[in-house]
């Protein structure tokens, strides 16, 4: 695991270093992907991958405003 991943809960416990800021975002874009009826992917992959779109999205804005 890369050391400069910025994590969005960090936790030294149970062997694990906690969620990466990227996949907390993908989480929460999946989220509003799946409730969001005039926005809805059939496939789950799809969802998945827009997910992920918009996380890195959110991760380039954070760094282009830091």
């Amino acid at each position: 695991m890369n050391d400069n991943i910025m994590k969005a809960f960090p936790y030294t416990g149970a062997g694990t270093d906690g969620m990466d800021l990227r996949d907390y975002f993908a989480a929460k874009a999946m989220q509003a992907l799946l409730w969001n009826p005039d926005r809805a992917l059939d496939d789950k992959e799809d969802v998945v991958l827009a997910a992920y779109e918009y996380a890195d999205e959110m991760m380039k804005a954070r760094e282009n405003h830091e």
